[in-house]
């Protein structure tokens, strides 16, 4: 059993870690399907730019919800059974799976139809992504929560490697299939959930108000540079150099492979990002981790625009495959230097803006990329991205020092670094 890394040793974990990896990849079997679906739907009565900004409004539906909702969101995970957010999270992603399921099966699936259910999934993903990634740390050890991080990565990104490619295979077969076969795995994150017992509970401050306690995790993110460093050099860089979100138009007009070809692509940067998580779960990254970070994201950028010169498939998975290892490195580091410079009482609602940041990332990464490909073609708009994102680098190891001097994830003592609150601010509460 040595070969078991040391988090998946516990029961509760490894139920945790089910529930994400089944999750994920309903999820996003349902996100490839959802975007073939609206693309393909617009481009009988559309040309390429104007289906290509309506897989821009497929991000922005998303993200307004969980824009919304920060607030609550965060504060849910901090004053509530993490457990139950969690589980109420992906019973609504279930309704959504058994409405589209329904929709395709009977024939009625619309744009608007899509839109609606894109939207209560990122409601969905703004109440989960909080609870489970402050759930996380309250149910392995401090010493091994690093290589939970990577674990659990390696859940979200072996997810992202399966789903994408098995809700196109399964569209081939019938619409309504990938659905279907989603509300299954939801069903089974479920359980999965609900074996979780009973875990500690971060002490709640009753004497401050709803809003206060709701906008600490703003003003704390705000403070701490380190953090808002990690977390913004994410937003800005993905932001701009988001490739995937035009994957849709790429595997039919520029590359002409359909819908298995759109699956392989979506499901290349995640087998990058899983081989390169599975390394950081048996050998943790332990020195010089700002530094490498911005390397990392530097990296993305690059390949991002060799990606959007490719006409080769085979090139084109490749580069993909680089992009998702690379922000897979990114995402390591900065989820191991958030979760371990923040106290528990306020991972809920750090891991909210966190989740925000995200999206912001994603989402309108989404959103942004759709209307620049209206623009001036999305060719030129990855290629621009990705030139975008190494400027980013650039600007971000320049303004926030704090990156390329953070050595390790250790919190510094007391004293060592000036710019650091996360000791002196926020002490760790006494449960």
């Amino acid at each position: 059993m040595n070969w078991i890394p040391e988090p998946l040793r516990i029961a509760t974990f490894r139920a945790y870690w089910l529930s994400r990896l089944t999750s994920t990849i309903a999820q996003l079997a349902m996100v490839i399907v959802i975007g073939w679906q609206v693309y393909d739907i617009s481009r009988q009565t559309m040309d390429v730019p104007a289906a290509s900004l309506r897989l821009g409004i497929i991000g922005l539906v998303q993200f307004v919800p969980l824009f919304v909702l920060t607030p609550l969101t965060g504060w849910a995970a901090d004053h509530l059974d993490r457990r139950w957010v969690a589980r109420g999270a992906v019973l609504l992603e279930l309704g959504c799976a058994v409405a589209l399921g329904w929709f395709s099966w009977n024939g009625l699936t619309s744009v608007t139809a899509l839109f609606v259910v894109a939207a209560l999934l990122g409601v969905a993903r703004g109440f989960a992504g909080p609870a489970l990634g402050a759930l996380a740390p309250n149910l392995v050890p401090r010493e091994i929560l690093p290589r939970a991080i990577a674990l659990s990565s390696i859940a979200w990104q072996s997810g992202s490697v399966v789903g994408p490619a098995l809700g196109g295979y399964l569209y081939a077969v019938s619409p309504a299939t990938p659905y279907l076969v989603s509300a299954a795995l939801l069903a089974f994150s479920l359980v999965s959930l609900m074996t979780i017992g009973p875990v500690a509970r971060p002490f709640a401050d009753n004497s401050i108000g709803f809003w206060r306690k709701a906008s600490e995790g703003i003003r704390y993110v705000r403070t701490n540079r380190l953090v808002l460093g990690a977390i913004s050099l994410d937003l800005f860089a993905v932001l701009l150099g988001g490739a995937t979100a035009m994957l849709p138009v790429f595997a039919r007009d520029v590359l002409h492979s359909g819908p298995e070809g759109l699956g392989h692509l979506r499901a290349a940067p995640a087998f990058g990002a899983t081989v390169t998580a599975a390394f950081f779960a048996f050998r943790p990254l332990k020195h010089d981790v700002g530094v490498k970070m911005l390397w990392a994201v530097a990296v993305f950028g690059a390949v991002t625009v060799v990606f959007g010169l490719s006409r080769s498939m085979p090139l084109s998975l490749a580069c993909l495959a680089l992009l998702g290892a690379a922000d897979m490195f990114s995402v390591y580091v900065r989820q191991s230097l958030i979760q371990l410079h923040t106290p528990d009482a306020m991972r809920g609602r750090v891991g909210s803006v966190s989740s925000l940041f995200i999206s912001a990332s994603n989402e309108l990464g989404e959103a942004e990329s759709g209307f620049l490909a209206a623009l001036i073609g999305p060719v030129v708009a990855v290629v621009a991205g990705g030139i975008g994102a190494i400027a980013v680098v650039a600007i971000w190891a320049w303004k926030f020092p704090e990156l390329r001097l953070a050595k390790s994830f250790d919190p510094p003592e007391i004293g060592d670094n000036p710019t650091n609150t996360s000791r002196r601010d926020h002490k760790e509460p006494v449960t």
